[in-house]
Parts: structure tokens; sequence; C-alpha cells
């Protein structure tokens, strides 16, 4: 019977011969889409462990002295450039077994520095005064790959005398350079392993749930017409055991082939994935690798899930030993599929006001409601297909809407099947861009002309000065920094009453400034009638007060009298926002405190902070994208399998009169109504779940995303829709009259 069945798949006439190219063409392109998106969560997880060994020194498991082996001194910093993140290392080796960084052949001597091919590339474009004079000594050479996250990473390691780096109290000393799969308590790159591997696990089931139902839609082309020929094997006396293994084969058999050729469509895809920012960052191509688990998941079970798919369907046609075919109109879903939706819903709703004191409490809390949603949500689309279906058939205008609606109607199982993997995508990305966007706009990201924006601080803290070095003063900040283009105000905050700011009831900030130097820049606040200094943050901007714009702020009044004696607690640059006169003025900044955290903005705080959400919202945006177009290929997929199916009554229709174009119009709202049913109530549940979140976790209120979200979602179902329709054409070309008088 095996024979058999490859006989009847490979030799079956022109008929199986195009049914057997069309079945592997589909799962090829299913296969390829899904081996894409192991590849990409591979390639995320493999990214973030390239941030590992920058992390060394904050973790127990490299400061740890080891036998033989020379301490490195130690110190990591973070720097900008044009917003962008410039990780910067200064390492001092005490003997000749040191260890050594990866991506370099040896520890930089001091007056080295090695460069990532980014910033090499940067530092031979950009004026020295805006990049190259703050790394001292000349370049030695460059990073390779095994030390950068991604090729796009700005890094530079610095060499120094171990006497230097003694002297810093943030340094320290490391006997191990922290690799592979080692964490830290305190990370500062890099995200976190565990916040990691649940929002990996909940984007893959998000991207590889539609690419399963789209290679299972695809294993079920002509089925129908498999069972009539299955219906006339029974007649002559197959038993049904013989006409499933003979569906089995021919299914396996298309389904093997199309798996093979969709690691060729993989392969041809896998340089342009690379350089897709998912996660805001590129990819090295290498990064975008498979597993054993992988490559065996898929090749084995892309052919053993065809073969139980083939089995399955025969069990809705029943096939008399007479060789009758005869279709059971499945019984309609009913309406207690939506208590699982209710339930979730309630669950989220409850905690609103109640949230659970613990973090695990909110975690399960959380997770049991969208869970619940999900869950819901696959259960009730045949019920809410049926009943826009219907919808649909009630108020039809036209036979082509009456006949759609009604035939969605007696099966709406089978066309939500095509899109329930939408569902799940749809949902859960949803609820993520709607609850990070919230986030966002209620922590009041900064705009690129605001004074956040545009003003550079750099702070000279006790605890970042090395002991027994004076604290820089107001003679101390370089002339040249106010002659800079671009450079509006340069503005000297002293050192307030600190106990007063951390005893105050009203946040208040450590540092002072005399009235009379805070009227020049009005950008920055006011001060009360009649003060001559007020306290204030070390940026002169702080915590952003709802409704008050920086420029509208009165600042609080100080008694303090004695400025010319204070301490300087911080310099704050006002630029016009360029490039040039930001990075120019960073530089000269730097150079009051070297060894202290490097001058940044504002936005540039904030931005550092929301890295993690702007990293998972751009792979939320990637699964919307991805699975919407996907969800039109299981469509088109559907749509194909019905022509081939029944082409003769649309024969037979065409003969008796019936235009082309409402047989387009029949097939087409079969496809859409049910597409844009399950989008609407995906994204509707979706924000739901992000507001019950936002109003019990964080109270805030749900946020619009942003224009990009809705194009996204609009982009992926014109895409969509326009896949479905290219299919269209071929119902003229299988449904003439010959197809009728043959059949």
């Amino acid at each position: 019977m095996i024979a058999l069945g490859l006989r009847l798949a490979v030799a079956g006439g022109r008929e199986a011969a195009t049914r057997l190219v069309v079945v592997a063409l589909a799962v090829a392109l299913g296969t390829g889409l899904l081996l894409a998106t192991l590849a990409g969560i591979n390639a995320t997880k493999t990214q973030n462990l390239r941030y590992t060994w920058l992390n060394t020194g904050v973790a127990e498991a490299s400061t740890a002295s080891r036998p033989g082996v020379d301490p490195v001194w130690w110190l990591g910093r973070e720097n900008y450039f044009r917003g962008e993140e410039l990780l910067r290392l200064d390492v001092a080796a005490t003997g000749p077994a040191a260890p050594v960084p990866p991506g370099i052949p040896a520890l930089p001597g001091p007056g080295e520095f090695y460069a990532s091919p980014a910033l090499h590339d940067l530092l031979r474009t950009v004026p020295a005064p805006q990049l190259g004079d703050r790394f001292p000594g000349r370049e030695v050479g460059v990073i390779g790959d095994a030390a950068l996250p991604s090729p796009d990473t700005l890094l530079v390691i610095v060499g120094q005398t171990p006497q230097v780096l003694a002297a810093q109290p943030q340094a320290a000393q490391v006997s191990a350079i922290l690799g592979g799969e080692a964490t830290c308590r305190r990370c500062i790159v890099g995200l976190n392993d565990t916040m990691f591997t649940i929002s990996l696990s909940v984007i893959a089931a998000g991207l590889i749930f539609p690419v399963l139902i789209f290679i299972g839609t695809a294993t079920r082309l002509s089925a129908a017409r498999r069972e009539q020929r299955f219906a006339a094997m029974r007649l002559i006396g197959a038993t049904p055991r013989q006409v499933s293994l003979l569906a089995t084969v021919e299914s396996t058999v298309a389904a093997a082939a199309g798996a093979l050729l969709g690691f060729g469509v993989f392969l041809a895809v896998r340089p342009g994935l690379a350089a897709i920012p998912f996660t805001g960052a590129t990819f090295f191509p290498s990064d975008l690798t498979l597993t054993w688990v992988n490559v065996l998941s898929v090749a084995v079970g892309i052919p053993i899930g065809a073969a139980v798919a083939a089995r399955l369907a025969l069990r809705r046609v029943r096939i008399s030993p007479l060789g009758v075919t005869r279709r059971v109109t499945p019984k309609p879903p009913r309406a207690w599929r939506l208590i699982p939706l209710v339930a979730g819903i309630a669950e989220l709703a409850w905690f609103v006001g109640r949230k659970p004191e613990t973090t695990n409490g909110q975690t399960y809390a959380y997770l049991a409601g969208v869970v619940l949603m999900v869950a819901g949500l696959v259960l009730a689309g045949p019920w809410l297909t049926m009943r826009a279906a219907r919808l649909v058939a009630g108020r039809a205008q036209r036979p082509a809407a009456l006949i759609a609606g009604r035939r969605l109607a007696d099966d709406p199982m089978a066309a939500f099947r095509a899109v329930s993997g939408l569902v799940v995508a749809l949902f859960v990305m949803t609820a993520a861009s709607g609850a990070i966007t919230s986030y966002v706009a209620e922590r009041a990201q900064p705009t690129a002309g605001s004074v956040e924006a545009t003003s550079l601080t750099a702070n000279f803290w006790p605890e970042d000065l090395v002991p027994g070095t004076p604290t820089p003063s107001v003679s101390d900040i370089p002339a040249e920094l106010s002659a800079i283009p671009g450079v509006r105000a340069v503005l000297a905050v002293k050192e307030g009453d600190l106990q007063r700011a951390r005893d105050s009831a009203i946040p208040e900030g450590p540092g002072v400034i005399a009235c009379a130097d805070l009227a020049k820049v009005p950008e920055y606040g006011a001060c009360p009638p009649g003060a001559q200094a007020v306290a204030v943050w070390n940026d002169l901007i702080g915590p952003r007060e709802p409704g008050v714009a920086p420029d509208e702020r009165i600042w609080p009044q100080s008694a303090i009298t004695d400025l010319d004696s204070r301490r300087m607690l911080s310099v704050v640059v006002q630029t016009d926002g360029s490039d040039a006169a930001k990075e120019s003025a960073r530089t000269v900044l730097a150079t009051m405190n070297p060894w202290g955290m490097f001058p940044a903005t504002e936005a540039e705080f904030q931005a550092d902070s929301a890295q993690t959400l702007v990293q998972f919202q751009h792979l939320a945006d990637v699964v919307i994208l991805a699975s919407l177009p996907i969800a039109g290929c299981s469509l088109a997929v559907s749509v194909i399998a019905g022509l081939t199916d029944r082409k003769r009554p649309f024969s037979v229709l065409r003969l008796t009169g019936v235009r082309i174009r409402m047989l387009r119009a029949v097939v087409g709202l079969e496809t859409v109504v049910p597409l844009l049913v399950v989008a609407a109530v995906a994204i509707g549940a979706g924000f739901l779940a992000a507001t019950l979140f936002l109003r019990a976790q964080l109270d805030y209120p749900l946020h619009a995303p942003g224009g990009g979200y809705y194009a996204i979602v609009g982009g992926g179902l014109i895409a969509s829709l326009a896949i479905i329709a290219a299919t269209l054409p071929l119902l003229r070309r299988i449904t003439g009259p010959e197809t009728a008088r043959n059949e």
C-alpha cells in the first residue's frame, strides 16, 4: 500500500502532480518562515548572551580571586554619541597572566585602545572634538565580533596603568571574564535572564503558532478531491485502514518535499534577516543559526504533522462501502465558548484596586488572566465567526453575500481554523504595545526639541571623585565650552542642603542655584518673587510634574546664601540641539571629571532606562507584521483548496449563467470576513487586557499607540488581502465548461 500511495502521489496524472507541487511549495514557504522564526529567536538569545562579558566586575564570579591568575583592574561605564549608547571599558593588567576580554588579542597598554568596527568608522569620519578626543592614545586594533552584541555596537577598550585605575572608586579587580550562560544579579548591560526567557517564550508562541496553522492548512489541500478517490477505492474493496494509509503516504510525500525546500528558503532569506533590527540592533548572520533540536523537530515534525492531519481530515467525511460520500454539517458552536474569555476579563478586572502585594503574586494573577483570555479567544473564534456570517447573510443585498454568509455559518470551524493563529499573535502583541506605549507616555518621554533633549549635565558626585582630589570649581569650567557653536548657556549648580532634600515631604533637589543665573535661561523654570537662590535638581530638570512644563516650573526658595563657598555639584550646558554642539560639549565636559559619569541629556537617561521596553516593542511589531501575512497565506491556501474542491459546482454555475465576478465575490467574502472578524476581536481584547493591567498594576490610563502600530496592522492586513486577491484569478482557469463536462 505504501508503494501504491507513492505512485498515486507522484504518478497520478497532471492533477496529482499539480497538487503535489502546490502543497510542497506551500509547505516550503511555511517551513521557511518557521525556520526563520526559530533562527530569529536563537539570534535574539545569542545577542543577549554577547552582553554577558560586559558585566564583568559586577558579578561575584568575576571578582573572586583565582590561583595563577593576575587580576585586571576593570572599570566599565556608559557613554553616548548622537543618542546611541557607547560603551567604554578601561582596563589595566597587573601581570602577564591577566585574563583577556573576547575579541582582542591582548589587553591594551597605557595610551592604547581598541575600537569596535562601527566606532572605528566613526573615528575616521567624525571630527575629533566631537568624539575622538574622548579616548586618550592611539587605536591599536579593531574589536572582533566575538565581543560585540551587534555589528552596530559602539564599544571602546582603553588601556590604563594599574596605579590610575586602582585610585578610582568604581574600579574593581577581576580574575575571570564572564562568558556563556553566566548571569549576575546586578547586570548593567543586557536583559534579565528570567524576564528575557519568559518574554521570548510569549513572542515565540505568537510567531510559531500562526506558521504551524499555515503548514497544517497547506497539507489539507484538495482534501475533498482525495476523499472522492478514496470512496471509489472503498467501492472496489479497500478497507478504511488501507485508505487512511494511502492518504497518509500522499500527504507525507508532499510535506517532506516541502520541508526540504523550506530549508533552502531559509538559507536564501537568512542574510536579509540579519539586517532587520528585531531588538533595536542588527544581528550577525552567524547568529541566525538552528540547533540540532530545531532541525530535527522541523524535518521530522512537519511530515508527521502532515500524516496526522491527513488522517484527521478523513474523519470529517464518512465513506460507505458503496462509495457514497456524505458530508455531515457540523453542529453550530454554542455560546458557552465565551465562558473562558469572560472569565479572563473578569479575573483581570478583579485586581483593579486589589493588586497583589508580592511580585510572584502579581505575575501569577496577570498571567492567569492573559492565558484565560487567549484560550477564550481561540475557543470563541468559531462562534464569533458564525455570528458574523449570519449577520452578513441576514443583511445580504446581493447573491454573493448570501451564499458566502450561509456557507460560513454552516461550517465556521473550518473558516476560523485558517486564521486561529492570528488570534494569539494579535492579542498578545496588541496588549504589549498598548501597555508599553502607555507606560512610555506616562513617563513623559522627551521630544527631540525639548530641554531634556538639548541640555547636557556633567555631575560631580563625591563618591565618583578620586579620594584626596579637589572638587572641580566654577573656575575649572573650560573657557572653550561657551565658545562651541550651538552652546547657548553654561550654568553651575552648587551643592545644597542634602539632608533637607532627603527629609523634605515635597521632593526637593540636592542642588542650589542663584536666581540671577537661572533668570538667564528661562527654559529651566523660574524663582519665586523675592528669592535670591532656589533649590534645584542637579540637571535643572528633575522629576517632571504632571501638567507642568520645565519652563513653567517655580523652584522652591533656598535659605542658603554662601553660594560662592559651596562645592560644585554639576554643570548644565544648554545647546541648540544639534549633534555637533552636543557632542563637542560632551567631549569638553568629560575632561573635567574623566572618571565619573559621562555627561548626558535627560532624554538619553530616560531612553536608556526604557531600552528593555523598546526592545520588546520592536519584537511585538515584528510579530504583528509577520503574523498578518502568514494568516493571509493560510487563507490563500484555504481559497485554493476550496476552489479545487468546488470547481465542478462552480463550473455548473457558470454554465447556468452566473458571472465569474459573482463567484469571485463569494470566495472573497468567505475569506475576508473571518480575517477581519478575528483581527478586530483580537485587537479589541488586547487593548482591553492592557487597560485592565495598567489600571491594576500602575493606575495608568491606556494611551493609544502611535501611528506606527496602526501602520503595521493596516499594512499587514492589506498584505494579507493582496495575497488572497492573488489567488482569485485561478477561479476562471479551473471553472471552465470543460471541468463540468470532464467530471
